[in-house]
């Protein structure tokens, strides 16, 4: 049953106490820290256990974007009409169920379906993440509650990619399986728990004030904010998801191990929380063009130059641009997308799905001039920088051709 907006029987309250948000920010943090385990090694696992070299990897990243693209789209909606509560949990026990076959499963192509499995279930607990924190907030507190989440998500994202290469030489690539596995079912339970606890709220508890409240933008420059930032943010993760998937390369051209790698290729990851900190604290950034497209124009050659640097020092210094403009891109896209909806979970949703295209057009762009030139080992960063090229002059076109209301 569907009942009206606000009133959903698996919805959380306006007047959702500060205990509730905790929750929420809780299962945030762990969900991150399980998720980084899993899919930021997995082209170390595909690279190690099959042989897989960076086309092949790129090709897996862009099969899971696809997934990711489709599942968001309507695990967002799903969550819209039967209720937050009831996704979370579907996402959790699917996202385990999958992690419990992979422990099992060993050849190639279950290996890729569990893969597919888990990508699904964690769609269905991102968009409902990004609304659980912003759903019934005032306007003034959205960046707060955007800030807070950001902040979560991304410190317990960095720690788990520096340690996860710790992790995997202790525990072998098991850990990559079990370690997550047994957060989904930590995180099940807190469901549970957090569904429990806010069925009592009676009280309005918005928590801290905002450091500064910034001036409300009329509702049709809010909306092309939005159509800016749903436009970069896939670009953006064009960037980290082709990055990503060719990190093992990376690693194998400056001779590191899978633990090095965790060390050192997870720089750009706390920049990007540094980023996150500032930009929560400093409003100035809101509604500012100027500071959107300085952030893809530095990701472009920041990007570029992880790739192609034969440095370990120059990708050291260019993961800290590139993890500064990937923060700001991102933050802006979920900020906007939240100040100016109603239907957090559905729009959050469409923010997880322009995550997928990205996830699924850099890798396949990559894995395509790799495939075409497979002699030149730099074609496939050279190919994602012009795709990257491209969104940069869609930004300027569309921020010169705003949508008429």
């Amino acid at each position: 049953m569907v009942l009206p907006h606000g009133h959903r029987r698996d919805f959380p309250p306006v007047t959702a106490p500060q205990k509730f948000r905790a929750g929420c920010y809780t299962i945030e943090g762990i969900n991150s820290f399980a998720v980084v385990i899993y899919f930021n090694y997995l082209y170390f696992f595909f690279r190690d256990q099959f042989g897989f070299n960076d086309r092949q990897n790129l090709e897996l990243a862009a099969f899971n974007g696809v997934i990711y693209v489709f599942s968001s789209l309507w695990a967002g909606k799903f969550a819209q009409r039967c209720g937050y509560f009831t996704s979370l949990k579907i996402g959790f026990a699917v996202m385990a169920a999958g992690l419990a076959a992979g422990t099992r499963l060993h050849p190639l192509a279950a290996q890729i379906a569990v893969a597919g499995v888990v990508n699904v279930g964690m769609c269905f607990i991102w968009p409902v993440l990004e609304a659980l924190v912003s759903e019934g907030e005032t306007p003034a507190h959205i960046p707060h509650a955007v800030g807070l989440y950001n902040i979560t998500w991304a410190v317990t994202n960095a720690s788990a990619f520096f340690i996860g290469g710790t992790l995997i030489k202790r525990l072998g690539y098991a850990g990559m399986f079990y370690v997550p596995l047994a957060m989904m079912l930590v995180q099940f339970g807190l469901v549970f728990w957090l569904e429990k606890s806010h069925a009592g709220a009676t009280k309005v508890e918005t928590g801290p004030s905002p450091p500064a409240e910034s001036k409300q933008p009329s509702p049709a420059h809010a909306k092309n904010f939005q159509r800016l930032a749903w436009l970069a943010n896939p670009f953006a993760y064009i960037a980290i998801n082709t990055l990503i998937a060719v990190l093992p390369g990376v690693a194998a051209k400056f001779q590191l191990s899978t633990m090095m790698a965790g060390f050192a290729l997870s720089l750009w990851c706390f920049a990007r929380v540094a980023a996150f900190f500032v930009l929560w604290r400093w409003t100035g950034w809101h509604y500012r063009f100027r500071w959107l497209v300085l952030a893809f124009a530095v990701l472009m050659v920041a990007f570029a130059t992880i790739l192609v640097a034969r440095q370990l020092a120059v990708v050291l210094l260019a993961q800290i641009f590139f993890g500064a403009a990937i923060g700001l891109i991102y933050y802006s896209s979920l900020f906007y997308a939240m100040d100016a909806s109603e239907t957090k979970s559905e729009h959050g949703g469409i923010h997880e799905a322009a995550i997928g295209v990205g996830n699924c057009l850099g890798p396949a762009a990559g894995a395509t001039a790799l495939w075409l030139a497979p002699q030149n080992a730099s074609v496939g960063a050279w190919a994602v920088s012009g795709l990257l090229a491209v969104g940069l002059g869609g930004l300027i076109w569309l921020h010169q051709h705003p949508q008429k209301q």
